[in-house]
C-alpha cells in the first residue's frame, strides 16, 4: 500500500503506468474530491506538457487534445467539489479532524477567500495546492453564485491548464536536455506553489 501511495504522488509513475485516462482522474480527483488535495497536480501537468513533445506515445494524444481533456477534467472536478460542499458544507465546518481531512486546510482557503475575494480565488486557488481543492467545496458550501462560479471555475481552469502546459512543452523545444533534470524542476515548483501557501496560514494571524 505504501508503494502505491509513493507511485500515486509520483508524476512520472502516474502517467508511466496510468497514461492519460489517470492523469485525467487525477486532475479531476485534486480539483473535485476532498482527499484529494495531496495529489501532485501542477507537476503532473507540467510533466504531461514535456512528455507530450518529448515522449507523445505515453499519452497517445496531440498538444491541443490534451489540454482540452485537461480542462475538461478540471472543471468537471471543481463541479463536483462545489456540489459537494453545497450538500455537505455545514457538516464540514463541524466535522473533526481526521486521518485525511483537517479543518486548518478550510481555513487557509477562507483566508484567501477574504483577502482576494470569492470569484478571484477561484481562479489564483488553480495555482496554489490544496487550497485548489477546498476553493470550490468553500464556494459551494458558503452558496455562491453558480453562475459566476461556472465562468470563473472555467476561466481558472483554462489559465492553470495552458500555462503549465505550455510550459512543458515549449521548455522541450528550448532545453531539450530538461528530461533528464525533473527532479530538479519540480522541487523548484513545490517551493514556489508552497510559498503562497504559507503566506495565507499566516494572514489571519497577522491581522
Amino acid at each position: 500500500m505504501w508503494e502505491f501511495l509513493k507511485q500515486l504522488t509520483d508524476p512520472n509513475s502516474i502517467i508511466q503506468y496510468g497514461g492519460l485516462w489517470l492523469l485525467l482522474l487525477v486532475v479531476f480527483s485534486e480539483t473535485g474530491l476532498l482527499i484529494g488535495f495531496f495529489l501532485p497536480g501542477d507537476n503532473l501537468i507540467l510533466l504531461a506538457g514535456i512528455l507530450c513533445k518529448s515522449k507523445p506515445h505515453l499519452l497517445g494524444v496531440n498538444y491541443i487534445t490534451m489540454v482540452v481533456l485537461l480542462i475538461t477534467a478540471a472543471v468537471l472536478g471543481n463541479l463536483f467539489g462545489f456540489w459537494f460542499g453545497y450538500k455537505s458544507g455545514d457538516m464540514l465546518f463541524k466535522k473533526e479532524d481526521g486521518l485525511i481531512f483537517k479543518k486548518k486546510h478550510l481555513v487557509t482557503t477562507q483566508n484567501a477567500y477574504d483577502k482576494y475575494g470569492g470569484n478571484m480565488v477561484l481562479i489564483i486557488a488553480r495555482f496554489l495546492p490544496v487550497i485548489r481543492t477546498f476553493a470550490p467545496i468553500l464556494a459551494g458550501a458558503i452558496k455562491v453564485n453558480f453562475k459566476k462560479f461556472m465562468l470563473f471555475n472555467i476561466i481558472g481552469a483554462i489559465l492553470w491548464i495552458v500555462s503549465l502546459t505550455a510550459i512543458g512543452y515549449v521548455s522541450v523545444i528550448l532545453f531539450p536536455s530538461i528530461t533528464n533534470y525533473l527532479g530538479y524542476v519540480f522541487i523548484v515548483l513545490i517551493i514556489l506553489t508552497a510559498l503562497p501557501i504559507i503566506k495565507l496560514s499566516f494572514f489571519k494571524k497577522n491581522n
